[in-house]
């Protein structure tokens, strides 16, 4: 607590509402439901996702959202994202109101602005403090919203809270400015990839168009017995799409089977450098084995001939997602058999252009990898940045 302030628990400055239930008596009014899909990562509410739902008349009547109600998100999060966050509502018209996972907090009397109440539960939240009132119940992170009100809230004169809002909006505007920028930087050079990729891939005067089976071997894999122990625990790599997290090199698999899974099943080795391509679950992830492997059946592997190199589908792959996805089948899980993808059809350069090809497309790939680097160090020192004025003002 800062030295001199006067403080007051947040329940004895704020009324609290509780959340739409699902009501089923007439009459209804049409209004904008905010839900946790509406809290944004940077702890304000986006609007274009709002869904609009008949509720009670009763229920709205006495929940219907005011410019500069905070709203509180208090069940449904993870590990990753622990609940607590709040979000200030500043819309001046609209029908909005709030679910029942969320709580809306109301200053009483005019004790506080709204907007410092708001920065001072972000200082909160960004502190750690709502993470020690989280308890789990079948997976979803719950708060004891009992202890978040008993949060200890500095009572200050309004031209003070003034001062402290303003300083914060204008530090923060800066701040959001350098991460918008950071973040433009990479969907402009993310932008050019594709379309550098798409030029590279369009056909040219000496190409030709051949079927995947014409220049390499389609592979499909299998899951050995998983109540099976003599096949699991060994020291060859088997793989599944949930392992392809984007890279473009696979060294290891999470799991390892035995010789016996291999003669069992009678697997088809991936020789190093097979083109690995997921078939469902979802479709398109793809990437390059530099060790042997055997995979699951969410897979079709191209081991490429003399007339395609492996790097040149590789990226032919990786700018045909939504071709790829257009060819699945299958009302579950939609999925692209062997026989699809021995079928596509494919521009073939020359040798040398493929090569000449993967080497621009590594290097404007790697340029992507450095500022998404960037921004990632850009973002993270922001919040930082963020922290620590936080913290120079309230503690």
């Amino acid at each position: 607590m800062k030295e001199g302030w006067t403080y007051k628990k947040l329940g004895e400055v704020c009324e609290t509402l509780n959340g739409l239930w699902k009501g089923k008596k007439p009459p209804f009014v049409n209004v904008g439901v905010i839900r946790n899909a509406n809290f944004t990562k940077d702890f304000t509410l986006r609007y274009d996702n709002v869904e609009y739902l008949d509720v009670e008349e009763k229920q709205y009547v006495k929940r219907k959202l005011q410019r500069g109600d905070l709203i509180i998100e208090k069940s449904g999060g993870s590990e990753k994202q622990p609940v607590g966050r709040a979000v200030l509502f500043d819309k001046e018209n609209g029908e909005f109101s709030f679910s029942n996972f969320t709580s809306v907090l109301r200053v009483k009397n005019g004790i506080l602005q709204s907007r410092f109440l708001y920065i001072y539960l972000l200082f909160i939240y960004k502190r750690g403090d709502t993470l020690k009132m989280q308890k789990a119940t079948t997976g979803i992170h719950n708060i004891e919203f009992d202890k978040y009100l008993n949060i200890d809230i500095p009572i200050l004169p309004f031209a003070q809270q003034q001062r402290i809002v303003s300083h914060l909006d204008a530090a923060f505007a800066h701040i959001d400015a350098l991460k918008a920028n950071a973040e433009k930087q990479l969907a402009e050079a993310r932008q050019l990839f594709q379309a550098e990729l798409a030029e590279c891939m369009r056909p040219k005067e000496g190409w030709e168009e051949k079927k995947i089976k014409d220049v390499g071997e389609v592979i499909g894999g299998t899951t050995p017995s998983t109540s099976n122990s003599e096949f699991w625990g060994g020291d060859i790599c088997w793989i599944s799409p949930a392992e392809l997290h984007g890279e473009h090199y696979l060294y290891d698999s999470v799991k390892k089977i035995t010789p016996k899974a291999v003669a069992a099943k009678s697997l088809k080795e991936l020789p190093e450098g097979t083109v690995i391509l997921s078939s469902r679950a979802p479709i398109g992830k793809i990437a390059i084995n530099k060790v042997p492997m055997y995979c699951n059946q969410g897979f079709k592997c191209v081991v490429c001939g003399p007339e395609l190199f492996n790097e040149y589908l590789y990226w032919w792959f990786y700018g045909k997602k939504d071709y790829l996805n257009s060819l699945g089948t299958g009302a579950t899980f939609p999925e692209i058999s062997k026989t699809v993808v021995e079928d596509i059809v494919i521009p073939i350069a020359p040798m040398n252009e493929q090569q000449s090809i993967v080497s621009r497309l590594d290097a404007l790939s790697a340029n992507i990898k450095k500022l998404e680097e960037l921004q990632r160090k850009t973002l993270a020192e922001c919040d930082a940045l963020k922290q620590a004025m936080l913290r120079e003002v309230f503690e």
